[in-house]
C-alpha cells in the first residue's frame, strides 16, 4: 500500500510539473488572486539605516527630479557626483555620502606607479574641496592588474597612497578603495576580494583609508556576506547594494537576503550609509528605487 501511495504521489507531482512548465503562469501570485505589495513613494525611515542612492543608476532622471523624490522616500544622501553637483544636493538638504574622487575612473588606480603623480595631484585637489562642502570622504579605486602580482599591486598601492593620508588625515576626509568584482563587470580589477583590501589598510595604517564593502560585487566573488561583514566590518567605511545576478532591483527576484545583511551592519554599530546601486529593471525606476530603501530600512 506504502509503495502504491508512493507511486501515486510521484505521478501527480510529475503531472503538476509538466503543467507548470508548459503554463507558468497559472501559478503565479497574481493569478491566484495575491497583489503585489504597494510601495509607499512617501516614507518615514525607521532610523537604523542612512540611506543614499548612485546618482549614475539614474542617469536619465535629471538631478532635481531624483533629488525631490529621493527626500520623499526617506534617502537623505545622493552619491558618486561631483562639486558641480553639489549645489543641488545642498538645495534639497541632502548629504553626499560618497562624492566622486578623480577623472581616471576605474581601470587606472593606486596599483601602478605610472599614475601616482597625476593621482596625487588630482586627490590634493579634491579632498579640500570635499571638506569646504561639509563631507567626509571621497572613492578611490585600485585599478586593474595589467599582468602585475597582487603583492606588487599591493605595495604599489600603498607607495601611491601614503603621501595622501596626511592630506586626508588634515581635511578630515577618509579615502575609500571600493571593492568591485572581476568576474561579471570590471574585468582585471585588483582590489576584487575583501583579504586583499585588508592587507592594503593595515599596511597603510591610517584611520583615513578604508574600503567601500559592495555586496553586489563580494557576492559575485566570494559570497559568504555577513560572516565576512562580522569579520571585517571595522575596515568598512561605506556600503553598496545590488541584486544578484544581474544587478537590478534587490527583492525576491535574486538570492541575497538583504534584511538579514542590514541587520547585520546593524549590530555592528555601523553609523554611516547604505547606498542604493542597482539598475532598476523595471519601468518606473522611482518606486524601485523606494522598494529599495524599504527592503533595507530594518
Amino acid at each position: 500500500m506504502k509503495e502504491n501511495n508512493r507511486r501515486s504521489a510521484i505521478k501527480k507531482l510529475s503531472a503538476g510539473a509538466s503543467l507548470l512548465a508548459l503554463n507558468p503562469l497559472n501559478f503565479s501570485p497574481m493569478q491566484q488572486g495575491k497583489k503585489p505589495d504597494p510601495i509607499e513613494l512617501d516614507y518615514q525611515p525607521k532610523g537604523n539605516i542612512n540611506h543614499s542612492v548612485c546618482r549614475w543608476c539614474y542617469g536619465k532622471i535629471p538631478l532635481e527630479t531624483l533629488a525631490e523624490a529621493a527626500k520623499k522616500m526617506g534617502i537623505t544622501s545622493i552619491e558618486l557626483v561631483g562639486p558641480n553637483d553639489w549645489p543641488v544636493l545642498k538645495k534639497y538638504g541632502l548629504h553626499c555620502a560618497m562624492p566622486n574622487g578623480t577623472s581616471f575612473g576605474i581601470p587606472k588606480g593606486f596599483n601602478h606607479k605610472e599614475y601616482h603623480a597625476e593621482l596625487f595631484k588630482q586627490y590634493s585637489e579634491i579632498i579640500p574641496k570635499v571638506a569646504e562642502a561639509g563631507y567626509d570622504k571621497v572613492i578611490c579605486f585600485s585599478g586593474n592588474r595589467e599582468s602585475i602580482s597582487e603583492e606588487e599591486g599591493l605595495e604599489n598601492s600603498v607607495i601611491g597612497l601614503q603621501p595622501l593620508m596626511a592630506v586626508a588625515e588634515k581635511y578630515k576626509v577618509t579615502i575609500v578603495m571600493e571593492l568591485l568584482n572581476s568576474k561579471v563587470n570590471h574585468a582585471d580589477y585588483q582590489c576584487d576580494h575583501t583579504a586583499w583590501g585588508v592587507a592594503l589598510c593595515d599596511k597603510l595604517g591610517s584611520d583615513r583609508f578604508k574600503l567601500l564593502y559592495d555586496i553586489y560585487h563580494m557576492q559575485i566573488m566570494e559570497g559568504d556576506v555577513i560572516a565576512t561583514i562580522r569579520k571585517y566590518h571595522p575596515y568598512f567605511a561605506h556600503y553598496h547594494t545590488g541584486g544578484v545576478p544581474g544587478r537590478n532591483e534587490i527583492d525576491d527576484t535574486q538570492e541575497l537576503n538583504y534584511p538579514a545583511i542590514m541587520k547585520e551592519i546593524v549590530k555592528t554599530g555601523y553609523k554611516g550609509y547604505v547606498a542604493q546601486e542597482f539598475i532598476p529593471a523595471r519601468p518606473d525606476a522611482l518606486a524601485s528605487l523606494a522598494q529599495g530603501v524599504q527592503i533595507c530600512d530594518v
